[in-house]
């Protein structure tokens, strides 16, 4: 087992790749598609699809892991109020996640698609688009409470 010193590392490096890749992905993806040129839409899908599997995939599995980790080390039980609650806020996040990473490879590939074929982008992708925006702000909202509980330990 990994010392405690070494997991909280891990933790807190995961945790802030988590969310700063999110925020900056969320940034990118939103000014391309914004920008309104296909060719910058279909860089910024691809760039945002990219950044999800090279960092916040790894990120979202090492958080859990080295979360309860911690929790057992320093005595916390895995029922603990505050803990409890990031765990439900970390399953959220998850479940606004799994969804926008879908819409964001369908996005990707429906703007590639229409790049090729020197084609607009269909109404569905605006449909696709509206669906990610809306998705990361409840997960960007629980994150950061998510890190108010990692931080006060709040006694309920």
């Amino acid at each position: 087992m990994l010392d405690p010193l070494t997991l909280k590392t891990v933790h807190i490096v995961s945790s802030t790749i988590l969310f700063g890749t999110g925020l900056g992905t969320a940034f990118h993806g939103l000014a391309s598609n914004l920008r309104g040129d296909l060719r910058a839409i279909v860089v910024g899908n691809r760039n945002v699809v990219l950044a999800d599997w090279l960092f916040t995939t790894p990120a979202v599995i090492a958080q859990p892991v080295t979360g309860v980790l911690l929790a057992l080390d320093q005595g916390w039980p895995l029922d603990t109020p505050w803990l409890l609650a990031a765990i439900a806020l970390y399953l959220f996040v998850g479940a606004c996640w799994l969804p926008v990473v879908w819409l964001q490879i369908r996005m990707a590939r429906i703007a590639e698609q229409c790049l090729e074929k020197d084609a607009p982008l269909p109404p569905i992708y605006g449909t696709y688009f509206l669906w990610w925006f809306a998705l990361g702000w409840p997960a960007f909202i629980a994150m950061i409470a998510i890190f108010w509980l990692m931080v006060a330990k709040p006694q309920f």
